[in-house]
Order: C-alpha cells, then sequence, then structure tokens
C-alpha cells in the first residue's frame, strides 16, 4: 500500500482503494484543427483508503477538484490514470481500467446523490419513476414489486407512500433531496457518494437531511464519500477528511485530528475562516488571492503563492509537489515546511 493510506482502526480490508487518480481535461485551439495545446489537471496524483461503515469528507475551494474527484471514482469521468480498486461482494475489481459492459451490474452498489435537488430531478417524470427507474435499468422489478418498493424507499427517507403519483415541482428543495436519497437507496447499495447534497437547503432542512444520511448509514451499513464546502457539516458527519487544493489532496487525517491539529497551511486557513458566533471573534483567514488555476500550476508547491510560510528556494521549487507524507501515525500532509512551522511557533507535532 501507498504511505497515503491511512486505516484509522476500523480494521479489516478497505472498500475503495483510490491510486493515483488522475483526471485532465484537454485545452484545444480555436479553429478547424483544434489542436491539443495543454490540460486542466482537475484531479492530480489522488490516493486513498475508504473502510466500510466510513464516512470520508473531501473539503476545498471550487476548483479543487473534489468533485471531480467524486465522479472519477464511479466513472461519470473516465479517469486518465490511476487505480480504483472496489472491493464487492469478496472479489476487487478496478473500476478505472474494467469496460462499461462490466461496470454496469457494480453501478447497483454505487450510487450518487447530487448536489441540485432541482435539476437532478427530470420535471416530467412522477416521484415513482424517478426513484424505480434505477430498478428498472438493472432489471430487478417491475409491477406491483416495483411500486412497493419504491413506496418503502420514499417512507424510509421521511416522504409518504402516495407522493409516488405526484411530480417533482410539488415539493420543496429538502423534499425533493429526500426523493434523490430514496433513488439511490432503493439499490441497497454499498458505497454512496454526496456531492453538496445539503449545500443547497436551509440551515434547518440541512440538519434533517444530515441526521437522515446518519440514520440511514448505520442501518444499511454505508460508506460515504461526502463532498462539501461547508466544514461546519464536514466536522458533524465525517469520520476523516482530505482537504483537496490544486486537484491534489493537501492533508488528510481523522475528523477531529485535523480540526485540533491542522498542519498544512490551506487547512489551517479553511478552518480560521469557519464563522464563530460571537461578534467580537474575528475571522483569521489569512490567505489572500484566487485558487491555483489546474491549467497552469506554479511550480513545487501549488499553494506557495498564496501561503504565509512560504518560503522561496524551498517552495517554489521546480518539480515534483510536495508527497503527502506522514507526520504522525494517523495523519499525512503535503508540506514541506510543516516542522519547522510547529517548531516556529511552539507546537508539539507527535
Amino acid at each position: 500500500m501507498s504511505d497515503t493510506t491511512i486505516q484509522n482502526g476500523r480494521g479489516g480490508e478497505p472498500i475503495l482503494s483510490v491510486r493515483n487518480l488522475c483526471k485532465y481535461f484537454p485545452i484545444r485551439s480555436k479553429g478547424f484543427i483544434r489542436k491539443q495545446v495543454g490540460v486542466v489537471k482537475a484531479v492530480d496524483q489522488v490516493s486513498f483508503d475508504l473502510m466500510p461503515g466510513e464516512t470520508l469528507g473531501l473539503v476545498g475551494e471550487s476548483g479543487s477538484g473534489k468533485t471531480t474527484t467524486a465522479r472519477a471514482i464511479l466513472r461519470a469521468f473516465e479517469p486518465t490514470s490511476g487505480e480504483v480498486f472496489f472491493r464487492t461482494n469478496g472479489r476487487t475489481v478496478d473500476l478505472a481500467q474494467i469496460s462499461e459492459r462490466a461496470l454496469k451490474p457494480l453501478r447497483q452498489q454505487m450510487q450518487m446523490i447530487f448536489q441540485d435537488p432541482f435539476s437532478s430531478l427530470n420535471p416530467r417524470m412522477t416521484v415513482g419513476d424517478i426513484v424505480g427507474e434505477p430498478l428498472m435499468i438493472h432489471g430487478l422489478a417491475e409491477g406491483d414489486v416495483l411500486r412497493r418498493k419504491v413506496e418503502e424507499a420514499l417512507v424510509r427517507v421521511g416522504l409518504k407512500a402516495e407522493h409516488r403519483v405526484r411530480y417533482p415541482h410539488a415539493f420543496s428543495g429538502g423534499q425533493r433531496q429526500r426523493i434523490g436519497i430514496a433513488r439511490a437507496l432503493i439499490m441497497n447499495p454499498a458505497l454512496i457518494v454526496a456531492d453538496e447534497s445539503v449545500s443547497a437547503l436551509d440551515v434547518s432542512v440541512q440538519a434533517q437531511v444530515i441526521n437522515l444520511l446518519e440514520d440511514i448509514q448505520e442501518e444499511y451499513k454505508l460508506t460515504y464519500i461526502f463532498v462539501a464546502h461547508d466544514l461546519s457539516v464536514i466536522r458533524h458527519i465525517c469520520d476523516r477528511v482530505a482537504v483537496m487544493y490544486g486537484g491534489k489532496i493537501v492533508e488528510l487525517a481523522e475528523t477531529e485530528t485535523l480540526f485540533e491539529n491542522p498542519r498544512h497551511p490551506y487547512t489551517r486557513a479553511l478552518i480560521s475562516a469557519i464563522p464563530f458566533p460571537d461578534p467580537d471573534v474575528r475571522l483569521q483567514f489569512d490567505i489572500k488571492g484566487e485558487a491555483a488555476d489546474p491549467a497552469d500550476l506554479p511550480a513545487g508547491c501549488s499553494f506557495h503563492p498564496r501561503c504565509p510560510h512560504a518560503k522561496q528556494g524551498v517552495c517554489d521549487v521546480r518539480g515534483e509537489p510536495p508527497e503527502l507524507r506522514a507526520i504522525r501515525p494517523d495523519h499525512r500532509a503535503a508540506c514541506v515546511r510543516v516542522e519547522e512551522i510547529a517548531e516556529e511557533e511552539g507546537i508539539p507535532i507527535r
């Protein structure tokens, strides 16, 4: 296993092992020939393990690569390179390499909850058709059996069985997201990717949906990848957190370790920006400028142009960017100055 692996005390084999995952989008010139003139490195050399029953959070600014990572894992985007080992029914399959035909039955085990509860539901389909469509596509149910399964899924997520004959426009945002959860849950998957699944909802509704996700995770023994901007939500629901910047994971640790002792300067800046319910407390978001452009990443550490701790001749050296390395048994960070910064601030790192 790669040094990026963190087995967080759960034991057993990971349900998902991602190794050096890359997703590059070509940049093409204008005109008839449209020659490729560069690439957007949306995801670059991402590696991690996900244990059964665990919730892993992917966080970072817009453009950091977290959603693209999640979609490349599920093959919604074709990976440029890398390996995605998925363990199901006693066997291990590389999702990045198998054919679409071989992938189709495995999609029953991997489902996604989308960000926008409005655009992710077909307005011309009834709720029953939307929730039951995965079962029909895979030929798993029809007729009365299909209707019964749809009604059970709707009731499980807090809706009513009779809602199956209504259309999405008749529901609120929170109810629509529950419909999306029912659609994912009806396949009885092992892995669910939640892509900003509560960001479009009111705060009170967010809490209800998060509690629902936690309840069904415990009931159905689900494993989650939870993509989000809101670090407060991440801290509440996730077991571990991977912080992404410029298409790479720059810090990976158990949730409380990350929030109580963040070591990468980017992670520290993100956490300092969490709103605190005290008007006398000022935010300490101490990084300036825009997020790194994945089409034109800086040399060395891609965060160094914005980093308050960057050191000339160390952080901006051309070549391979800093590797995600162990600074404690359950904690990785991709910063060459982690130990120096901790020593300067008098913070014990180990």
